[in-house]
């Protein structure tokens, strides 16, 4: 079949609802900075009102979403496989990826919400997440459609997806599917609690992996190394390739056999929600659009420090200046 999808991903549909608070604000509502946590609705909700702030950024979501969106932005061919609840979320968040022409495979679930997560965004530019899955804790194997897989040059999985029962099972189905019409494999760790509190999911979706994304921390929580480098020449040993991201570090790249260190790009820090999203994000637009291995991880570095210097994972800069800048950077 013909190949006519670039990146194929599957993981959550959230929206996310930022707000910038202060240190006192944070301090008061007694969470660990930096960390991703599962609430009800009420716990949602309590939390924003206690803030007694006004005017939040909304924007479609999700950690694979934003690798997706990503994609979109720089042109490339894009799908993504989720469900939405059935209400004014929901509509607000299939509207983005109409507007950015990605092939949205969302089933509309009558009676239920959608997937929210509030992100509270302190002066040091951390972000601490409060996550309602919603109806994405009913997503399961029958939501999923073969035919785009099997379209697909890549299917880019969430490590999120895999927190419950159901969507274990269907990541597991969809790189069964992929590995069937020969659709390459990606798979994100996500969080560090993913890897710590669903690594038998973790290894068994990387037996069919070809490509690793992690964080540093990520990557040692997985290999339970506490040294970033020999946790690097672990994933090495499970996986053919591997990107781990580090921060004001750069990136470090495993492909085809070949070490590849890609740098950070100089900015001020405000708010590092997806950064590492929109890194996979240039990565993959670039490795399926003719880049080479060295231009792919520039761009994804580079898009990445774009993030970091604004509020929310959604690039307010153009992607096609970005595309024009990395380039001729590489040529000086």
């Amino acid at each position: 079949m013909n190949k006519d999808v670039h990146i194929c991903g599957i993981g959550h549909a959230l929206v996310d609802i930022e707000f910038t608070i202060n240190d006192q604000q944070f301090a008061s509502l007694g969470l660990k900075k930096g960390s991703m946590a599962l609430v009800s609705p009420q716990e949602q909700s309590a939390t924003i009102a206690s803030l007694q702030a006004h005017n939040p950024h909304r924007s479609s979501g999700g950690s694979a979403a934003n690798t997706i969106i990503a994609i979109g932005q720089f042109g490339g061919k894009a799908a993504y496989k989720t469900i939405l609840g059935n209400d004014d979320m929901g509509l607000f968040y299939a509207d983005e990826f109409r507007q950015l022409s990605i092939h949205l495979e969302a089933e509309i679930i009558p009676n239920s919400i959608t997937g929210t997560c509030l992100v509270l965004i302190t002066p040091d530019a951390e972000r601490t997440m409060l996550t309602d899955l919603g109806v994405n804790s009913t997503y399961n194997k029958d939501h999923l459609v073969e035919e785009t897989i099997s379209r697909s040059e890549w299917l880019y999985a969430e490590g999120y997806r895999i927190t419950e029962p159901g969507g274990a099972a269907a990541v597991l189905e969809a790189v069964k599917i992929a590995k069937q019409h020969d659709t390459k494999i990606a798979f994100t760790f996500s969080d560090t609690f993913v890897v710590e509190v669903c690594k038998d999911r973790v290894l068994e979706i990387l037996h069919y992996t070809d490509m690793i994304f992690c964080n540093a921390a990520e990557a040692c929580a997985f290999s339970e190394m506490s040294n970033e480098q020999e946790a690097f020449e672990y994933l090495k040993t499970v996986c053919t390739h591997v990107v781990m991201t580090q921060g004001n570090q750069g990136a470090t790249i495993h492909y085809n056999g070949k070490d590849i260190s890609i740098p950070a790009y100089p900015t001020i820090p405000i708010d590092t929600t997806g950064a590492g999203d929109m890194f996979a994000g240039g990565f993959l637009y670039g490795i399926t659009n003719g880049y080479t291995v060295e231009h792919a991880g520039h761009l994804g570095s580079y898009a990445a420090s774009k993030i970091v210097s604004q509020y929310g994972a959604r690039l307010k800069s153009s992607a096609s200046d970005i595309k024009k800048e990395v380039f001729s950077l590489l040529q000086h």
